[in-house]
């Protein structure tokens, strides 16, 4: 019983969260796409995130604490690694929305194949994958990284026809492609990310602590940058609309994802998590042709 119990914690629980917090990002990101198109500024849409997030993760530290018994003080040293968590999460964010501006949530969707890619060679340089080319598990991870960035560059450059719904988008052929390079960007540092956290949970162990801190610290850089973009207070002011479900909804499942993905991280390493990207493909696919009337195309379009 306890060897099951082992085992749905080391592989199941950890699949099963992965794909839900793929799913919740599919939703996050047409949910974004369609405030946005209501007047939304990003901006401050970060923001309110960060804010939501940490305001649920504060109480849950003090209701959960850390069941380890050794936990190093914060220092300043591991203080900064976490503000530079914040401050890549925050420029990931920034790049990953004004992408989707230019496209769709599909689009971010497929170009989130470049993750692992990014990833698992980011994890060898920093020394925590090991790569034996006789081991048909770093082939598999070798090939994986060459498909990934095949995938996402056909994405990109080919144009092929529709294959559902006959909607046009709405994004230009220019625009497709700045799209892509700023999805790209947002993924690589997405990907540096992983890197970081993972090596600030070897020295902090502590997934709900380090995943507040995160949360805090976004909210700290975001904020100078929104009310610099945005001095109208009256910019601040959510009205009655999508755009407060979506901040609400950004805020939770923020929260959420970034709590289970730091809890990945720990238990199973950066490339484990950066895999399930892709599983997002199709859910973007279809929740965009629903909710937001874009076309299904083979590549481009």
């Amino acid at each position: 019983m306890a060897s099951r119990m082992q085992y749905c914690y080391n592989h199941v629980l950890p699949l099963t969260a992965m794909v839900a917090v793929e799913c919740t990002n599919v939703g996050l990101n047409v949910l974004f796409k369609e405030a946005t198109a209501k007047g939304m500024n990003r901006y401050i849409f970060i923001t309110y995130s960060y804010a939501v997030g940490t305001l649920l993760l504060l109480p849950l530290s003090f209701i959960f604490p850390s069941s380890r018994t050794v936990i190093p003080s914060l220092k300043f040293h591991l203080g900064s690694r976490i503000f530079l968590l914040g401050l890549i999460g925050y420029l990931a964010q920034i790049c990953a929305y004004k992408g989707m501006d230019y496209s769709s949530p599909t689009l971010a969707s497929a170009i989130s194949n470049l993750e692992p890619a990014f990833t698992f060679i980011l994890a060898v340089l920093f020394r925590l994958e090991t790569v034996a080319l006789r081991s048909s598990s770093s082939q598999a991870k070798i090939i994986g990284t060459i498909a990934s960035i095949s995938g996402a560059l056909l994405v990109v450059l080919y144009k092929g026809p529709k294959v559902l719904v006959q909607w046009p988008l709405e994004s230009s052929e220019p625009n497709w492609v700045i799209s892509g390079i700023l999805l790209a960007t947002a993924y690589l540092l997405f990907s540096i990310w992983y890197i970081v956290q993972t090596q600030v949970l070897e020295i902090y162990p502590a997934e709900l602590i380090v995943a507040l801190f995160y949360n805090l610290c976004g909210a700290i850089i975001s904020v100078p940058v929104s009310l610099i973009t945005q001095p109208k207070l009256s910019s601040w002011i959510l009205r009655p609309s999508v755009a407060v479900i979506a901040v609400l909804y950004s805020g939770v499942f923020q929260s959420f994802s970034s709590l289970v993905v730091t809890w990945g991280l720990h238990l199973k390493g950066p490339v484990y998590v950066a895999i399930f990207s892709p599983v997002s493909i199709a859910i973007a696919a279809f929740m965009s042709a629903i909710f937001l009337d874009d076309s299904l195309h083979l590549g481009r379009y």
